[in-house]
């Protein structure tokens, strides 16, 4: 069934005609999936649905988002920001010359967390699939933890208490709505995005007066499965608590960038 697809002429450029073609004829794109921008799903078949071309150094990957989130785009990321973070968003192999066969999208919640009476601005991560090592199969397990634990991240085992400091990564907040997550860039260069967000996101107003007084927002991260989408903060408050008494929760404190 042909699916409600649009492509741009730039996508179209970096995909060939035919791959195009095969997409908008409904061949290799999926039915429903998860918005690569909102993180929501969607369903191709009712509803217009955006072709996404994340392009790195050497790895192209597809994703697809609601057209009335972001259009038909070629989005240019660093190389391992996207072996890292991305890995499986359709479970659908894209047909793309040194494409990875699966696609993540990292999912960042902002909320206020209280600890020990004091609010703190916090963001939680939680990717949409598993996460395999770049240049794997995939199939050894879930490394998003003691990958993040090799970067500096420590596991939490009480959330009432203010995780240690991640040297040299920061979120950057420009204008009242979330950009990035950066990190130390390699072989001591400038900072580079781990997250970047496609639209940047709108924080609460109580989320940025709270990151404009401590300067620093908390980073919590959890596996596939552990937190969801909680519409309330004591809701995801609960949720971290559980990650924690599972083994499955990390966390940083990162400075603020911007306001």
């Amino acid at each position: 069934m042909p699916r409600m697809l649009d492509v741009s002429e730039d996508v179209r450029a970096e995909i060939g005609d035919e791959e195009a073609d095969r997409l908008l004829a409904g061949h290799n794109a999926p039915g429903s999936y998860d918005c690569t921008s909102c993180r929501t799903p969607g369903d191709s078949e009712q509803e217009r649905t955006s072709t996404v071309l994340f392009v790195g150094e050497e790895t192209a990957v597809l994703a697809f988002a609601h057209a009335t989130c972001i259009p038909s785009q070629v989005v240019q990321v660093a190389e391992d920001q996207l072996q890292g973070a991305v890995r499986s968003i359709t479970g659908e192999e894209p047909r793309i010359a040194g494409a990875a066969p699966e696609q993540a999208v990292l999912g960042v919640t902002s909320g206020l967390i209280l600890i020990n009476g004091a609010l703190h601005p916090a963001l939680v991560v939680e990717p949409t699939a598993p996460i395999a090592r770049a240049g794997t199969s995939g199939f050894g397990g879930d490394e998003f933890l003691p990958l993040l634990v090799e970067q500096g991240f420590r596991p939490v085992s009480d959330v009432n208490q203010v995780p240690g400091q991640l040297p040299g990564w920061s979120v950057l907040v420009a204008m009242g709505r979330l950009h990035a997550v950066l990190q130390p860039g390699t072989g001591g260069g400038g900072q580079v995005a781990w997250w970047q967000a496609h639209q940047p996101l709108q924080v609460t107003e109580g989320w940025r007066t709270a990151a404009n007084k401590t300067h620093t927002v908390l980073v919590f991260a959890a596996p596939v499965g552990s937190i969801g989408q909680q519409p309330r903060e004591d809701l995801l408050r609960d949720a971290l608590e559980k990650a924690a008494a599972n083994g499955r929760l990390v966390a940083a404190s990162m400075p603020l960038a911007g306001t």
